[in-house]
């Protein structure tokens, strides 16, 4: 549509009542709203479901490795949570996802029970966990539902001749194993990917299996030749920085991204933050993530992926002394972006919120 019919347009029909008519329609067309339709649904593992989207024309793409944010109403109440894609871009435009049940996790609970027919709203893709086209030589080390942006990685490497990877995947059964017949099918006809289960809880072990977590020796039979690759782990926080402790100082490169927030850090006494946009004075834990102790007093900040990779979190610091809690720098230039999921507050803040 050229840009002087759109203006009219625009005057014409309110976007809310544009989107309004089109979802009576049946259609997941919006004014300026990133809508999936849920084309498929398949039960991947024990408590993880995979769904099938159908976006949008407001969908920009992504690259294997990148997550998005998804939204959808729960109980009245509109929830955003981070996803990976866990394939790489396919000619229908469809996206896959993989959502793991979590323990009164409100949205994952709600998306696994979702139907074909079901309709979310989607954030654009973030991420830097993606591979270059051309050669390189990667070992892959996931654990829990850190497979998922992983899965697109190896399922990526059909694309790219010039690269190999070692997958090493953990979870506690076999029975949570997601994508484990298709990793299989994907070593089989592509010896490029090496592939490898660990399985920490499972009494029976099959060949080739490993029985052991993380470790220096279980790094030198997989990846012998540990300072020629480029590492990539993904899984639960604890478990990306025993992967970066072992394989930092050694591989040709660490990148690493935990799904579940940081840990609050010793802070001594509780400090005031001030919320300029609400108008609002809390009292909070020193040392505790932000968005967290935000939360605990019933608010609802905006925020995606909880692991300070997405920005919907970030805003404004006006005054005081910030920590990132992931690097343990700290911040106290006014005016710098401050992503209240990973980032406590070290002084009384004042912040553009």
């Amino acid at each position: 549509m050229s840009p002087a019919p759109n203006r009219l347009l625009r005057a014409a029909v309110a976007a809310p009542v544009f989107d309004f008519w089109s979802r009576q329609f049946g259609s997941i067309q919006a004014w300026d709203r990133c809508l999936a339709r849920v084309v498929a649904r398949r039960e991947e593992a024990r408590g993880a479901v995979t769904l099938t989207l159908q976006p949008n024309r407001r969908f920009a793409g992504f690259t294997p490795g990148q997550h998005l944010n998804l939204t959808a109403e729960v109980e009245g109440v509109r929830l955003t949570r981070s996803y990976s894609f866990t394939r790489p871009p396919c000619a229908d435009g469809r996206l896959r996802l993989t959502i793991k049940r979590v323990e009164n996790g409100r949205l994952s609970n709600a998306l696994c029970e979702l139907r074909p027919g079901a309709v979310v709203e989607l954030g654009q893709a973030y991420g830097e966990m993606s591979l270059p086209q051309g050669p390189g030589r990667y070992l892959f080390l996931a654990a829990g539902s850190g497979i998922t942006p992983l899965m697109a990685l190896s399922l990526a490497l059909e694309q790219n001749p010039q690269a190999e990877a070692t997958l090493v995947y953990w979870a506690q059964r076999r029975d949570e194993l997601c994508f484990a017949e298709e990793l299989r099918e994907l070593a089989a006809r592509q010896p490029r990917l090496r592939l490898h289960f660990a399985l920490t809880r499972e009494p029976l072990r099959l060949a080739g299996e490993f029985g052991r977590r993380l470790d220096a020796a279980l790094l030198d039979e997989v990846a012998p030749d540990l300072s020629a690759l480029q590492v990539f782990a993904c899984g639960p926080r604890g478990f990306v920085e025993d992967a970066r402790r072992l394989t930092q100082e050694r591989a040709l490169r660490f990148h690493g991204e935990a799904f579940t927030p940081p840990e609050a850090v010793a802070g001594g006494a509780p400090v005031r933050v001030q919320l300029l946009r609400s108008g609002q004075t809390l009292e909070v834990p020193s040392g505790a993530p932000l968005l967290a102790a935000l939360e605990a007093q019933g608010l609802h900040p905006d925020s995606g992926c909880r692991m300070g990779l997405c920005n919907t979190c970030a805003c404004r610091l006006v005054e005081g002394v910030g920590q990132n809690l992931n690097s343990g720098e700290t911040l106290a230039e006014p005016g710098s972006e401050l992503r209240i999921c990973i980032s406590a507050a070290r002084s009384d803040l004042t912040l553009d919120l």
